[in-house]
């Protein structure tokens, strides 16, 4: 049954001249996934969604560059205007526009394009995308980490007063997933007497123990086939990653595997040579080199279930390629969000620093 939703309280707007890093402000803000784009009288002049925002860190842009860029980048995609709807549409319609646009919200405007409402899926059918299942990667030695994991798995090594997974745990969860599969290798009994079924956070977790070490993504092997999408994340990750957008960006894409990936800068302590050959045609002063690297978080489609069986180990590294190899869709999702790797004891001093403040 189509619901009428109440009308938006308070509306995600921002101007051409505003930067990306305000319009990610008010996507987050109002929770709608997307900002509109308006002049001085509220006219409609365009949209950025999530999707955009993270396509253009792919591209490269600087978060205070103007939304004005992304405008200007959108005139060469399929729909260069927004599609809108004029005010006190019916939602039976707006559900047919945003199907026949392949689009999950649409602004209602009045007679002089002045935005009235924004209206998305969710408002219109409140259960319209049903949450992935997790799986969290918790069967890492912690070698780098000892002796801190010489008695604890890494997962479970306490941050802000409670176990590393346990903010992964209650991040999920709070995200609307509740189905959680723990693969677990290293010192699995303080993993399952603390959180055992789940029950106690909320959730409902079963666990997949690997007899020997199968890599980042060999557990999935040890598993049932899936029938909807998978999250994966590694279980020695802090991060505020948003689970919807990166979902949505995932199913727009038309992916079987969204990894999400996290920019990496390096800068070159020396003076960079071009070079053609043995010609040098410039000169580079201790450049700044930039990186995509894998974050630890994915979403797998159950067509991917095949490309995981195998007898020895395989990295998530090892699945990218096998499915490339096979012409499957792998895309990007870049995170913009909070994100730190547990790795090394250094790492492990920052989150203990950093989560408490981040988590507020």
């Amino acid at each position: 049954m189509l619901l009428r939703p109440p009308r938006t309280p308070r509306l995600p707007c921002v101007t051409p001249q505003s930067s990306i890093r305000d319009a990610v402000a008010v996507i987050d803000d109002i929770a709608k996934g997307i900002a509109l784009v308006v002049d001085g009288e509220r006219r409609l002049l365009g949209t950025v969604t999530d999707g955009d925002v993270r396509r253009c860190m792919l591209a490269g842009l600087d978060l205070n560059t103007p939304v004005q860029q992304i405008l200007d980048r959108k005139q060469s995609s399929p729909y260069p205007r927004p599609v809108t709807a004029p005010s006190g549409t019916a939602p039976e319609t707006l559900l047919l526009m945003m199907v026949r646009n392949s689009i999950r919200q649409i602004p209602l405007v009045d007679a002089a394009g002045c935005v009235e409402d924004l209206l998305s899926v969710e408002d219109i059918l409140p259960v319209s995308c049903a949450p992935p299942q997790a799986v969290i990667m918790a069967g890492g030695m912690g070698t780098r980490l000892r002796p801190l994991t010489d008695n604890l798995p890494k997962p479970m090594l306490p941050v802000n007063g409670k176990p590393l997974m346990e903010h992964i745990v209650t991040q999920l969860r709070d995200a609307g997933i509740h189905q959680m599969h723990v693969s677990t290798h290293y010192k699995p009994e303080s993993i399952v007497k603390h959180f055992g079924d789940g029950s106690r956070f909320g959730v409902d977790i079963s666990y997949v123990n690997e007899d020997r070490p199968l890599g980042t993504a060999g557990a999935l092997s040890l598993m049932q086939p899936w029938s909807s999408t998978l999250l994966v994340i590694n279980g020695d990750i802090l991060t505020g990653t948003n689970f919807r957008a990166m979902q949505a960006f995932h199913q727009e894409h038309r992916a079987t595997m969204t990894v999400g990936v996290r920019k990496y800068e390096v800068k070159v302590p020396y003076g960079v040579t071009v070079l053609e050959d043995v010609e040098i045609r410039g000169l580079q002063e201790k450049p700044m080199l930039r990186f995509f690297v894998n974050a630890g978080v994915y979403l797998i489609e159950p067509e991917a279930y095949p490309f995981v069986q195998t007898e020895t180990r395989l990295d998530m590294t090892d699945l990218i390629e096998r499915l490339l190899g096979a012409s499957r869709r792998v895309v990007g999702f870049p995170i913009s969000e909070y994100w730190i790797d547990i790795g090394q004891p250094s790492d492990y001093e920052r989150a203990q620093k950093e989560f408490c403040e981040v988590a507020k």
